[in-house]
C-alpha cells in the first residue's frame, strides 16, 4: 500500500493535508483530512513537522499510546501505525487529535477541517485504521509527504 500526504497550508502554528491512498493504476482515493505541526528549516521538540519524504509505516505495539488505543479501540486495534526512520524523530505516529496542541511532530487525521482544527478525528480514524493496519501486516505500506506550502 502507498499512502501520500499532500500539504496544501502551511501557517506559523499548523499544517493543512489531505491523506491520499495511491491505486496501482496511478489514481488517488481521498482518505480524510490531516494537520501537523508547522513547517520549520531547524526541528524544535513537539512544534515541527516532519521532513517531506517517504516513510515506512510499522506497527508500534508498546508505549502509552498503544496501551490508551487497545482500550479505546480495542475492537480494531493491532499496534500504532508508526513512521519509521523520520530524520531527527523518533515515535512519529498517525493517531486521533484536533488541533496543533495535540501532536507533537505526528499526523492528525479527521473528516472535516479548518485552520488549526480538525473535526471527527475519531470517525476518520476508524475510517483509515483497519485498511492501513491490515496492509501493514500483509507486506509494506509506506506514506510520502509532498508540500505543496
Amino acid at each position: 500500500m502507498k499512502l501520500e500526504v499532500l500539504r496544501y497550508k502551511s501557517a506559523d502554528d499548523f499544517t493543512l493535508g489531505a491523506l491520499f491512498e495511491l491505486k496501482e493504476d496511478g489514481s488517488r482515493e481521498f482518505m480524510c483530512y490531516t494537520l501537523e505541526d508547522e513547517h520549520r528549516d531547524e526541528k524544535v521538540m513537539s512544534e515541527t513537522r516532519i521532513p517531506a519524504g517517504e516513510y515506512e509505516i510499522k506497527l508500534r505495539t508498546v508505549g502509552g499510546f498503544n496501551d490508551r488505543y487497545s482500550r479505546r479501540f480495542k475492537d480494531i486495534h493491532k499496534g500504532m501505525l508508526w513512521l519509521q526512520d523520520v530524520p531527527n524523530f523518533k515515535w512519529v505516529l498517525i493517531h486521533c487529535g484536533n488541533t496543533d496542541e495535540h501532536t507533537a511532530g505526528c499526523l492528525l487525521v479527521g473528516q472535516t477541517q479548518q485552520d488549526n482544527f480538525i473535526g471527527k478525528s475519531t470517525q476518520a480514524y476508524f475510517d483509515i485504521y483497519p485498511r492501513i493496519a491490515e496492509a501493514v501486516e500483509l507486506g509494506t505500506v509506506t506514506i510520502n509527504y509532498i508540500d505543496y506550502a
